[in-house]
């Protein structure tokens, strides 16, 4: 599977506070602030940028993100992020290994449903060690998410 890192998710209590300080302590630049809703997931996160590298700053209302922040607090880094030029084929890959790809809930999900609330052909690999998670995201989407993120 052809992927490459992208980077990782933070759970935080207040969004704009942790926006705040990375662009203040790390002159960051700070994406706009986007909101994920699907079934009981409901999220507003924002993609801290210094220099190449990148992270999000995610802030949970509801669903296994907010339970998780309730029970591991802030800072929690829960999932890692890849990119991959083919989706499908990568999605192909992991149900030949017999992983079955996910949602961001947890429930299997199929080749025709990949897209995510942002737009972006995206799949989760089943939690096998606690509540670390990885995400895999079709690069060519994830740049054009990523351009419309930082503009003004």
């Amino acid at each position: 599977m052809d992927l490459k890192f992208s980077h990782i998710d933070i759970l935080v209590n207040d969004l704009q506070t942790a926006c705040d300080y990375y662009a203040k302590i790390f002159n960051a630049a700070i994406s706009k602030k986007l909101v994920w809703q699907r079934e009981d997931l409901h999220v507003t996160y924002a993609i801290v940028k210094t220099g190449q590298e990148r992270f999000m700053l995610v802030q949970p209302f509801t669903g296994n993100l907010k339970n998780l922040l309730d029970a591991k607090g802030e800072g929690t880094i829960y999932r890692h992020c890849y990119s991959t030029p083919d989706i499908e084929s990568a999605f192909d890959q992991l149900i030949a290994s017999g992983v079955q790809p996910e949602d961001e809930n947890g429930n299997a999900l199929s080749k025709e449903k990949l897209n995510s609330p942002s737009g972006v052909k995206i799949i989760w690999l089943p939690k096998r060690f606690g509540e670390f998670s990885i995400e895999i995201l079709e690069q060519e989407g994830l740049d054009q998410f990523m351009n419309e993120a930082f503009k003004n």
